[in-house]
């Protein structure tokens, strides 16, 4: 029988020994009507988890794969901000399981890395949204504890791999809720901008070559940041400040 996580007030669960999905689960919900704001959708192994334009997200017993549904008082455009606040609990997470180690960062928009490696993954979708009326938010998340995929574009880690402390899925959501409450309490208070402070503090590869893969082709340059929106800020190899809202962020060859 799982351990019972405790987590923020105002937070319910709905907890599975396997699921397809934990996105896909709390969309039903939505669907039925039985999705309150700030249930927690949480599976001990998931089999059909999936990443950012569709890719597949491993989902073995020992990782956590939990899913936050939203339902906030903000435009669509807005509740986009929800992957960086996300990001920032994944971070608040995991740096306490790796201690001592300074190549904890986060990769733009939304993943985060050790020693320059994915551990974690986050998925945003969403609906509802009419003129007047916010809609709903899904925040799909995994964290990497003890499995990591060796078949990814951008190379992926675990925290047992990275010889962190160990630690339960349970505690791990309790971890990441808390955390995310944290700051998307912040985000709810004080808008965008100390997300978006505290997030270039940790940010990995400012200043470095990158690769921005886009639906027209490629664009590489300097990393320079984001911009109060969220979007990726580059310098290309033209010298165009270029201000991107969603791309592929690629290592830069060489």
């Amino acid at each position: 029988m799982m351990q019972e996580p405790t987590l923020p007030q105002g937070y319910s669960l709905a907890a599975f020994d396997t699921l397809d999905s934990t996105n896909s689960e709390l969309k039903r919900r939505v669907a039925q009507g039985e999705a309150p704001d700030r249930l927690v959708v949480w599976a001990i192994e998931q089999t059909k988890g999936r990443g950012r334009r569709g890719r597949s997200w491993s989902g073995p017993a020992g990782n956590l794969m939990c899913s936050i549904l939203l339902r906030p008082n903000c435009s669509l455009p807005s509740a986009a901000q929800l992957g960086f606040v996300a990001a920032l609990a994944v971070l608040d997470t995991v740096r306490p399981l790796l201690p001592g180690r300074q190549d904890i960062a986060l990769k733009w928009p939304n993943d985060v890395l050790v020693g320059g490696r994915k551990v974690s993954g986050i998925l945003l979708e969403a609906g509802g949204w009419m003129p007047g009326a916010p809609g709903w938010v899904v925040v799909g998340t995994g964290i990497n504890l003890m499995h990591h995929p060796g078949d990814t574009e951008w190379p992926a880690t675990d925290v047992r791999t990275e010889g962190g402390r160990a630690a339960t899925a349970v505690q791990a959501l309790e971890a990441y809720c808390g955390a995310f409450e944290r700051w998307s309490a912040c985000w709810s208070r004080d808008g965008f901008e100390p997300i978006r402070q505290e997030w270039m503090r940790n940010a990995y590869g400012l200043g470095d070559p990158i690769v921005a893969r886009v639906e027209a082709g490629t664009i590489t340059g300097r990393m320079l940041g984001i911009d109060p929106d969220g979007s990726l800020v580059l310098e290309s190899d033209a010298g165009t400040e270029c201000r991107l809202a969603a791309a592929d962020i690629l290592p830069a060859e060489g």
